[in-house]
């Protein structure tokens, strides 16, 4: 994520009073402690934050996936007089209990707050559907230190903005609820498109559905373009086709750096430099950057991990039993591959 700002928002300009600071997690308070929640994550670097004098403050998490106008949810924060907005999406129901759910009156203001219920409370009218918390925030930024500070010195908080800010909130203060689809950028077949992935089976499925033909995330938007950073590369390369050993991949995205020599690769995405040699087959897979496959491997449904080198003639993604044995498998079946599993110690001296 550093890396990722870094060069990829580098194009910032300090004379404009643009700028990104970039704050790793630090024992910052006098009982010298890692970061003991959310809201202690901000707490932390509070005296950085008052240092800039803003008048409003946006949270984000750092496992989403979206494209949002912040512009709409600032502007509507402002207009109602709230001391803090929280980002909202409709989900099912059913899927409701993995998240913060919200209860909200006729002026979408939030009367109550459940973090990760049981049973959630469904939608007025709409009793398939829940309102959820999406992580993100607007807070007045006096408002906000004077809550961090509160909640720094109750000995039994968690020191979470999903169990400990946003439930005391709720019932004492002007804490209103914002509709993604309102601020959404993508906007799939009228549906918001927002994705948590922090977990190994969300982030395949987030990485297998932008290969799909229509995907639900569009990397292909010049008018809202997705900054980050690229290095240059030569562009990807298909070699040899013979009947047996033909380099192609189907219904995928290859990107710069890759050989796929006489290999085949379906419904799969392959970061920077991965190499796949010939006689392999690459299904449904996400590949990570500099990853090399071996001969005549076989691989379904993997997440394979950055530096990798997968030995010649591995099959992994046919046989769960067997695969958990080696690696990580996941309860939808997607398998993890690192080098430390292979017992490839690429991190030491």
């Amino acid at each position: 994520m550093i890396r990722h700002i870094q060069h990829g928002w580098s194009f910032l300009d300090g004379r404009f009073k643009e700028f990104v600071e970039l704050l790793p997690a630090q024992q910052r308070t006098v009982e010298e402690t890692w970061y003991q929640g959310t809201a202690d994550a901000v707490f932390q670097n509070i005296d950085i934050m008052q240092r800039h004098n803003a008048d409003y403050v946006l949270i984000l998490g750092g496992d989403h996936i979206y494209k949002m106008d912040y512009g709409k949810i600032l502007a509507e924060h402002v207009e109602k007089g709230a001391d803090m907005t929280i980002a909202c999406l409709e989900v099912p129901l059913q899927e409701a209990s993995a998240f913060g759910v919200m209860g909200v009156d006729e002026a979408w203001r939030i009367i109550s707050f459940a973090e990760k219920p049981t049973h959630p409370t469904p939608i007025p009218g709409q009793p398939e559907s829940a309102l959820v918390s999406m992580g993100i925030y607007v807070f007045n930024s006096k408002f906000l230190y004077q809550q961090l500070i509160r909640d720094h010195q109750t000995n039994d908080s968690s020191h979470d903005f999903g169990k400990d800010i946003i439930p005391y909130l709720v019932p004492r203060c002007h804490v209103y609820a914002h509709r993604f689809q309102h601020s959404c950028v993508n906007m799939a077949s009228g549906i918001p498109y927002w994705r948590d992935v922090g977990t190994i089976d969300a982030y395949w499925e987030a990485n297998i559905d932008l290969v799909s033909v229509m995907p639900q995330l569009n990397l292909y938007d010049v008018d809202w373009p997705i900054w980050t950073h690229q290095e240059q590369l030569p562009p990807a390369k298909f070699v040899f086709d013979d009947e047996d050993r033909r380099g192609q991949a189907l219904d995928s995205s290859v990107s710069g750096g890759c050989i796929i020599s006489g290999a085949t690769v379906r419904r799969s995405l392959l970061f920077s430099n991965v190499k796949v040699n010939s006689y392999s087959t690459v299904e449904d897979s996400v590949i990570l950057p500099d990853a090399i496959i071996g001969r005549h491997s076989r691989l379904r449904r993997v997440v394979i991990e950055k530096k990798c080198w997968i030995p010649e003639g591995l099959i992994v993604g046919y046989n769960p039993e067997d695969d958990r044995k080696r690696f990580y498998v996941t309860e939808k079946g997607i398998t993890l591959i690192t080098p430390e599993m292979l017992g490839q110690e690429i991190h030491s001296p």
